[in-house]
């Protein structure tokens, strides 16, 4: 029996132990994983957004490019092969992190030597045999949302095998605390890619910015190198049984068609609000990156280092689901907050509540649903299962992200975040009706007790 139902209560970990938790050498690994996850997010997203802004891409451009994310949504169909087959190198796990660690160092750099603006073609060329084949002539911008695309499918696969890391490695008592120290990894990335790119983009060209956050993903091939590789159950037989077992599994579940809602349903105002920021930021509002940037370094790592610390106690204290209510409304409150900042105009006071409120609300919105999704896994097939849950996460923000240039065109920038937090209502309102028992309330958020 679990808290919530008034007659239940959670598994309860001493004061002692939940501190000893925090300070032990996983979590600083699982900290460096979550930045080497976090890292190539915004490139794909917010930093191609800015990169496109500068060089005068008109707001349909910008939007339609939220689809190069698309293999973040689509992830699931390829994690059974990373559920089936080890590489014959650092482990199961470790192997294929590493191998995609290496391969985002250089679609990074690779997509950093292109220009959105440029007039020159690029043309492809493969030697098959003696034949000699020729793809194009294609623009510069078609050969851009190549290497976006293709840096959205190395980070989403480096994400499958990261998440099936964290669900196999921690145990129960250690997952209130090792989803909010790996979500503070991932926000820290973020921040690193929304606040240094854009104090250097007032500097330097695009090129060098690029270069110097593919030099970064370092982080995460360190960390792979010294990480302990997790004990798991035994892989599935077959490949066809690697993509059969994770969805019987998972499907045999009780209320699951209401838990896969809320997964759907609980992340898609913030991600719809997210594609459009920066345009706000820059060309409505008028702020500078660097103005832009320092706010985010300042008050955006603030929120983002309160909100994922104090969401593991918080968590661990009163539970995942009263939390996930708790955060769910917070995180909707925040765009509203931009709702004012585009009726009131340039103000750096609105921009720093906002940004401030909406990194807090973020990490520890976050840092619950990753406690969440990963109770609903079980070891042996977490990759394809958390893949597919994250990949449902994603779906509406993924899919429907062009939708916010015609919200903006059709009531302006009010209308657009007060529909953002409006879409935040129907998950609220399913937290409830999520399932307590042990098969899904997650065991990783305990109730402190005294010591002893």
């Amino acid at each position: 029996m679990h808290a919530g139902a008034g007659d239940a209560r959670e598994p309860r970990v001493s004061r002692a132990r939940f501190a000893e938790i925090f300070r032990s050498r996983r979590m600083a690994v699982l900290f460096a994983l979550g930045f080497s996850s976090g890292l190539p997010l915004l490139l794909s997203g917010q930093t191609l957004s800015a990169w496109m802004t500068a060089e005068g891409l008109s707001l349909k451009t910008i939007a339609v490019f939220s689809l190069v994310a698309l293999p973040y949504t689509f992830k699931f169909l390829w994690a059974p092969l990373l559920d089936r087959y080890r590489l014959p190198f650092l482990g199961r796990r470790r192997g294929f992190l590493v191998v995609f660690q290496i391969g985002l160092i250089a679609a990074i750099a690779a997509m950093g030597s292109l220009s959105p603006s440029s007039t020159a073609t690029w043309e492809l060329a493969v030697l098959v045999g003696d034949t000699l084949l020729t793809t194009g002539p294609f623009s510069s911008l078609t050969a851009l949302a190549c290497c976006a695309v293709l840096v959205a499918f190395l980070s989403a696969s480096q994400d499958i095998v990261v998440d099936a890391y964290n669900t196999d490695l921690l145990r129960p008592d250690e997952r209130a605390a090792g989803s909010a120290v790996y979500v503070l990894g991932y926000r820290v990335a973020m921040l690193v890619t929304g606040t240094l790119a854009l104090i250097l983009a007032d500097h330097l060209p695009w090129r060098a910015i690029f270069l110097t956050l593919a030099a970064l993903m370092l982080v995460g091939v360190a960390a792979t190198l010294v990480a302990e590789e997790p004990e798991c159950a035994a892989p599935p037989r077959s490949l066809a049984a690697a993509v059969a077992r994770p969805f019987a599994a998972l499907f045999s579940r009780r209320r699951i068609v209401v838990m896969l809602l809320f997964v759907v349903l609980y992340k898609f105002g913030d991600q719809l609000a997210s594609t459009l920021t920066m345009p706000f930021y820059k060309r409505e509002l008028g702020f500078t990156f660097t103005e832009i940037a320092t706010l985010n370094k300042l008050l955006g790592f603030t929120g983002t280092l309160v909100g994922g610390l104090s969401a593991g106690l918080l968590v661990a204290r009163f539970g995942v689901r009263r939390m996930l209510l708790l955060f769910g409304a917070l995180q909707a409150a925040t765009n509203l907050l931009y709702v004012l900042l585009a009726v009131v105009g340039k103000s750096y006071a609105m921009l720093a509540a906002a940004v401030f409120t909406d990194n807090l609300a973020n990490a520890m919105g976050t840092a619950a649903f990753v406690a969440l999704l990963m109770s609903l896994c079980d070891t042996g097939v977490s990759a394809t299962q958390y893949a597919l849950l994250t990949s449902l996460s994603s779906l509406g923000g993924r899919a429907f992200g062009w939708i916010g240039a015609d919200l903006v065109a059709w009531g302006g920038y009010p209308f657009f975040f007060a529909a953002t937090a409006a879409i935040a209502i129907p998950a609220l309102l399913l937290v409830p009706l999520l399932p307590l028992d042990r098969s899904t309330e997650p065991v990783g958020s305990p109730v402190l007790a005294p010591d002893g």
